[in-house]
């Protein structure tokens, strides 16, 4: 829903999700470009930090109106939403960003597979392995072990992520919590990106190159997104987001000429396939 002129412009859910995933794919792609000039954790303060300039400068969050246990919730928020974005930087940095989203992709489904007991879940697991496997890197000319690692671990940070999310939305409006979650986030990320010395190559153009980057991987995608939760469920938003790997490919392919093989791209289709699946026949809606 966005506001122009007094008059409100509603975007209809699922194009509002599709563009979203563009978008933080897009933005993907332009920040890995950064990369031979401010390198990832240069690149990742840049991005975390305009966001939360944006973010706070949209929602106006009241500080002094939050209490204790919203600051310790924002604290826990922020930083893992720091070191999910620090150590995916890191992984892409090593591998393709199509192969470092779908393995990144492995938190959430883990999160939502997690506790099942239903036989049809045996499925949704097996075809999740099997894209594991495509990608592992079985020969040393394959997929960089490390990148792979950290794209997992950056997955496990968004599993969090999505836990910590669920619980501060019952203490505070969404915006807010995202807003100064930001502030935090760059708190633990800006020392990383300023002890690697890779930000003193900063100039007018990569500051702008870094607002644009943080628009289109954090503020309107969260804005197109808050607006499709109030027309979906949870269970359709997450189907629709389980594409976000096959798109963050064609970006790799399209912005930064990432061939993938065969098998990495039935790789893509088996984790996809897992998470469309985990996700319609999951309990909760």
């Amino acid at each position: 829903m966005i506001n122009f002129s007094n008059k409100k412009f509603i975007i209809p859910a699922i194009p509002a999700v599709l563009l979203s995933i563009i978008s933080v794919q897009g933005g993907a792609a332009i920040a890995k470009n950064l990369f031979p000039i401010l390198g990832a954790s240069g690149t990742a303060s840049l991005r975390i930090g305009f966001s939360a300039l944006i973010l706070f400068a949209v929602f106006r969050t009241n500080l002094s109106r939050l209490n204790k246990k919203q600051w310790l919730y924002c604290l826990a928020y922020g930083t893992c939403l720091g070191a999910m974005n620090l150590v995916f930087y890191l992984a892409i940095k090593r591998i393709p960003l199509g192969l470092g989203v779908t393995l990144e992709f492995t938190g959430p489904l883990a999160l939502a597979l997690f506790g099942s007991r239903k036989l049809i879940d045996l499925l949704w697991v097996v075809l999740a392995g099997i894209g594991i496997v495509l990608i592992a890197p079985w020969q040393n000319n394959a997929v960089d072990l490390l990148g792979a690692a950290l794209a997992v671990l950056a997955g496990g940070f968004w599993a969090a992520y999505i836990v910590l999310g669920g619980k501060i939305s019952k203490l505070m409006a969404s915006g807010d919590a995202v807003a100064v979650g930001m502030i935090f986030a760059t708190a633990f990320i800006l020392p990383f990106g300023i002890y690697s010395g890779e930000l003193a190559s900063l100039n007018g153009t990569l500051l702008l190159i870094g607002v644009a980057v943080a628009l289109l991987s954090s503020a309107i995608p969260f804005t197109l997104e808050m607006g499709a939760l109030r027309q979906l469920s949870s269970k359709h938003f997450g189907i629709l987001m389980s594409v976000e790997p096959a798109v963050a490919a064609l970006a790799g392919l399209l912005f930064l000429e990432e061939y993938l093989s065969p098998a990495q791209w039935l790789s893509i289709v088996c984790v996809i396939t897992a998470s469309v699946g985990a996700t319609y026949f999951s309990r909760k809606q």
